[in-house]
């Protein structure tokens, strides 16, 4: 039992690496909706590789459920949860958005190729999700909030944008196939893993809706989400969990 925790932790990577398979395999084909065409990537392969790195972030939030259950902790553990995060929230939702970049720049019916310098860009991403867990393992750990947005926040918001980009929900998978709102996500979200600001976390030592307004607030908003926006509301629920962090006033210890 002293092993579960390793075991789930790679598991994440396991399914991390799963879902680079499949965003490296989807071939893009041209969608048409209200008379517009543009590209999309091959469905089972998007699909999959997004459901992959939602996995991911499951077997995440119950590796670290099960060191704390059985007490173990170990710097190979944590170091190894670093890496696995790596893949699964940094180097595979990278993928996703070099693809996106490709499409983007495809959509332009004169083109014919993408030059490698504006694809690049979307490996950005990795490189601060690197600096955002190596910030976060050399920090005391903080039971109230996290200092930047955590790595798998952001992975699990890059996995929704194939799904976005297959169904168009208001048409804002066709508004994605522009180059440069990807760019200006591609450094906002760098920006936000690094930056000072305070996030609470989902960690509740009681009941007292004072203490957890802002949980609270963000878990009820997310579940009423999920009928109203489906595929948005990943999004959704990542710019509440910004908006209610700014807010948020944690307790002094």
């Amino acid at each position: 039992m002293k092993h579960l925790p390793n075991i789930l932790t790679l598991a994440n990577l396991f399914s991390g690496c799963i879902a680079i398979a499949f965003i490296l395999n989807a071939q893009p084909f041209v969608n048409e909706i209200n008379g517009q065409q543009y590209w999309v990537n091959t469905v089972p392969q998007a699909y999959y590789a997004s459901l992959f790195i939602f996995f991911a972030a499951i077997f995440d939030l119950f590796d670290g459920m099960a060191a704390r259950w059985l007490k173990v902790f170990s710097p190979i553990g944590k170091d190894l949860d670093s890496f696995a995060d790596l893949v699964s929230f940094g180097v595979a939702p990278a993928m996703i958005l070099y693809k996106m970049l490709w499409a983007a720049y495809m959509s332009d019916p004169k083109a014919m190729d993408v030059s490698m310098l504006a694809l690049i860009p979307a490996f950005i991403l990795p490189c601060f999700s690197a600096l955002r867990l190596s910030i976060f393992n050399h920090s005391e750990e903080n039971h109230q909030y996290f200092i930047g947005v955590p790595t798998p926040a952001v992975g699990l918001l890059i996995a929704s944008f194939p799904l976005i980009n297959l169904y168009n929900p208001f048409g804002i998978g066709f508004a994605m196939q522009n180059a440069i709102l990807i760019y200006i996500i591609i450094a906002l979200l760098s920006w936000l893993m690094v930056c000072n600001l305070k996030l609470f976390t989902l960690k509740f030592s009681n009941f007292s809706i004072k203490k957890y307004w802002a949980q609270i607030t963000w878990l009820a908003l997310s579940v009423i989400a999920i009928p109203l926006l489906k595929t948005l509301t990943v999004p959704f629920s990542f710019i509440i969990y910004i908006l209610l962090s700014f807010a948020y006033k944690p307790e002094k210890s």
